[in-house]
């Protein structure tokens, strides 16, 4: 017996470093995406002067990228639980590596869009697959903590972005805001072929196929929804309504298909879950919430409270500093308590955080806001994926991880456009960029108390998830 024992030991001794290099590749392969999307964002001048093109141009460089995400990642996330989670991601990495060097070398404007695009598609891939792999990784016990640590893999991603991004382009020019992404993508491919666990043999079930048209559907529908929230910059023209009704139109298409598809996309009873369902709107609510930081702040630092551009930009950096030290407690906080009772305390603290962005004047209310919603923001996303991801069964991890990350990013389309278009209308004036500083001041404060509103609403559907799992488990 303790021969039996002593090797049990030794095994697991043996295996925690394969874990933990395993860990290292999945962090990794959540740093990449969020780098591409900050990291371009500060070289859009310096691409409009290259290639000599209008601004509304070169943002399709953003664009494209966050529409092939937005549009491809359930898709993906479906393909690997049939096809193999370890090769799928491998190829996304790939992908991504080899578009990086395609939109350093792009000659012009709309091949770098295309590269981008492509770009996009390898992100999809490791972002709906990286969460996927913590449940084939990591003791349940200790999912928390991972998911925490990706978390914090995130927010370095979108805080390193601008910085980095600066200092390549100064240096080097702009194709290096793109090569910089090689080396850190042969990296996280070595880590992921060594020690990612292999794909097992795929047990036949009655959704071995892949529904092509359900996808193809999907991404219509969701390009319509995206497109509508960004063409206009918040001003709904005829264009957005239009592509509004096609994207509603889409989605009761879709469902219709897919209740009639031989192998679905999308389980259609996946949305008769409730607590599921609930989960992805939280998700939504709050990611809405969180663009909304990023929209209003700069105007409100600059014209409301008068700092120059250089303090601006410390005095945003503290959001996402706070991020990168909160997200692994948060996780850890997740594995030793219920992750139920973390999503609330989570978005508990976001409501605080956003009436205090309402009521508190100055540079140290806005400080004291983001101190009380960005840890909240973590400690909601840690808990809440890792109860989304938790009793997922193991041949739809990947859709579901998908789903997941679709609706945070469709959160952040509907937070740029339809908080900002509140930002606006609250200031008063259609260029907040020259409107007076107490205009500006009073729009951040009633995008807030609507922030404070749309948070409320999450702890509402929180609340009764818990009271329904409750029921539940008592019956």
């Amino acid at each position: 017996m303790k021969s039996i024992v002593a090797a049990q030991g030794e095994t697991v001794a043996e295996q925690a470093p394969s874990v933990r290099r395993a860990l290292a590749s999945l962090s990794l392969s959540m740093l990449l995406p969020s780098l591409g999307t900050s990291i371009a964002n500060v070289g859009l001048p310096s691409l409009a002067q290259a290639f000599s093109a209008a601004f509304r141009d070169v943002q399709w460089i953003v664009l494209a990228y966050l529409l092939a995400i937005t549009t491809l990642i359930v898709g993906v996330g479906r393909l690997g639980d049939i096809t193999g989670r370890r090769r799928l991601l491998l190829m996304g990495i790939l992908l991504f590596t080899l578009a990086s060097v395609l939109c350093g070398l792009a000659p012009t404007l709309w091949l770098m869009i295309a590269a981008r695009a492509v770009q996009g598609l390898g992100a999809a891939i490791m972002m709906a697959l990286t969460m996927a792999f913590v449940g084939e990784t990591v003791p349940k016990a200790k999912a928390g903590s991972a998911m925490g640590l990706l978390g914090t893999m995130s927010a370095i991603g979108t805080a390193l972005g601008p910085s980095l991004g600066g200092l390549l382009i100064a240096g080097l020019g702009w194709p290096a805001i793109f090569f910089v992404n090689v080396p850190v993508g042969i990296l996280t491919f070595v880590l992921a072929y060594r020690h990612l666990p292999a794909d097992t043999g795929r047990v036949r079930t009655d959704r071995a196929g892949f529904d092509m048209a359900g996808t193809l559907l999907l991404a219509l529908t969701l390009s319509a929804y995206a497109l509508a929230m960004t063409i206009g910059h918040g001003r709904f023209g005829l264009l957005n309504i239009a592509l509004v009704s096609a994207a509603v139109f889409g989605t009761g298409l879709f469902v219709f298909a897919e209740a009639r598809a031989a192998s679905p996309l999308i389980q259609v009873t996946v949305f008769r879950n409730r607590v599921l369902t609930a989960r992805l709107a939280m998700n939504m609510l709050v990611s809405t919430v969180m663009m909304a930081t990023l929209v209003v702040a700069p105007f409100y630092l600059s014209h409301a409270l008068g700092l120059n551009q250089a303090l601006v930009g410390i005095v945003m950096s503290i959001g996402p500093v706070i991020s990168i030290v909160s997200g692994v407690p948060a996780g850890r906080l997740v594995d030793r308590l219920d992750a139920s009772f973390v999503v609330v305390a989570g978005l508990v603290a976001m409501a605080a955080g956003s009436i205090a962005m309402a009521v508190l004047p100055g540079i140290s209310g806005y400080i004291a806001a983001i101190a009380m919603l960005t840890p909240g923001y973590q400690l909601f996303q840690a808990a809440n994926n890792t109860a989304v991801m938790a009793d997922v069964h193991a041949d739809q991890r990947g859709v579901i991880s998908g789903m997941l990350n679709l609706s945070r990013n469709l959160g952040l389309i509907t937070g740029a456009s339809v908080m900002g278009a509140v930002f606006a209308f609250a200031s008063g004036t259609s260029d907040v960029a020259a409107g007076h500083p107490e205009a500006v001041a009073s729009g951040m404060r009633i995008t807030f108390a609507v922030a404070a509103v749309l948070i409320a609403a999450a702890l509402a559907i929180a609340a009764g998830t818990y009271r329904r799992r409750t029921n539940c488990e008592g019956a």
